[in-house]
């Protein structure tokens, strides 16, 4: 009765160097989450930092990312949109590397931009971030899970 699904969709977004900005708390936090629950249809979780670390001028607890979790009606129409609408709007794209799986057979992907995705407004973006898309594949190894994302219809270069 086992078969190979699509368990889950995790997009996150990291804030990165945009902290450092001035008004990072009022402006740019919330226009990330609009802009994140735009995409997915869900209110993003904020995440914070585990440690303070100096370097990177983060404490502990300060808001470093936001992570949605998608699952069932909301995971497949985002999928959809990303397969047909936003992985074709990618400048130069030529497929998914299949180097992108790990060793269990999930996928990610990392976009460069949010703004490929058809609810953002490329003009009305003031702050372009890059998101993070992992397929978590329920698979018992790397080959089926493989399979299962092809038969998805997830452009793989070859």
């Amino acid at each position: 009765m086992q078969r190979n699904t699509l368990e889950k969709i995790v997009v996150s977004v990291g804030v990165g160097k945009l902290r450092q900005m001035p008004a990072f708390e009022e402006k740019i936090l919330p226009e990330i989450i609009k802009d994140l629950s735009a995409l997915t249809g869900q209110y993003p979780a904020k995440r914070g930092a585990k440690k303070s670390i100096a370097n990177f001028k983060t404490r502990q607890g300060d808001v470093i990312g936001a992570v949605v979790t998608l699952r069932g009606k909301k995971m497949t129409n985002f999928l959809e949109r990303l397969v047909n609408v936003a992985l074709p709007r990618v400048r130069d794209f030529k497929g998914i590397d299949p180097k992108h799986f790990d060793k269990k057979g999930n996928l990610s992907i990392g976009m460069k931009e949010h703004t490929v995705f058809p609810e953002i407004n490329p003009e009305k973006a003031q702050f372009p971030f890059g998101l993070q898309i992992t397929l978590v594949v329920k698979a018992k190894n790397k080959e089926e899970a493989v399979k299962l994302i092809k038969d998805l219809a997830v452009p793989l270069k070859k």
